[in-house]
């Protein structure tokens, strides 16, 4: 591949914006018609006012833009919304493309990443490593933090709620 291929080849770089900007970065990175690739969840308030649910970045203070960083990263690193590229020892550290696709395999057709789209409230599951390996309950609802889940044990003649983490538990 000769030296001017390679000046114009484009690749994926992680976006650092300023706090809460995420939005501004994009349609500012948009408009300078760099693509960009902005995940976003869809989580569920523990309040009960006005909707229910609350859309956040996957990402908070994050996104990706493609762009060739020898001819745009400074137009990129300037642009409205944005702190800086991503960057080890001084220089952007390009993202895999597999990684994007894994992201955009995730996205349902309402726009969201899912995360744990295969756990639902009622549903049997296993855990498959730890203290508590082989027992079977009903799960309940994943935590906050989205690492554990909350699930109902029914042991002993007797139920109790376990707070384990989301790794340990199969769909039975």
């Amino acid at each position: 591949m000769s030296i001017a291929a390679l000046n114009n080849e484009t690749a994926w770089y992680a976006v650092r914006t300023k706090p809460m900007e995420e939005e501004r970065a994009a349609l500012n990175l948009t408009s300078w018609d760099v693509p960009i690739f902005a995940p976003k969840l869809r989580e569920r308030r523990s309040s009960s006012y006005g909707n229910p649910y609350v859309t956040k970045p996957l990402f908070a203070n994050y996104i990706f833009a493609r762009f060739n960083v020898d001819r745009q990263l400074h137009k990129i690193n300037y642009t409205r919304g944005v702190q800086n590229v991503v960057s080890f020892g001084g220089h952007p550290i390009p993202i895999d493309e597999t990684v994007i696709s894994v992201i955009r395999e995730r996205i349902g057709d309402d726009g969201f990443v899912h995360t744990d789209e295969d756990l639902k409230p009622g549903d049997r599951v296993r855990i498959n490593s730890g203290l508590f390996e082989n027992l079977v309950g009903v799960f309940k609802r994943s935590t906050k933090d989205k690492e554990r889940v909350k699930i109902l044990l029914d042991a002993m003649k007797c139920q109790s709620h376990v707070l384990i983490d989301r790794a340990c538990v199969e769909r039975v």
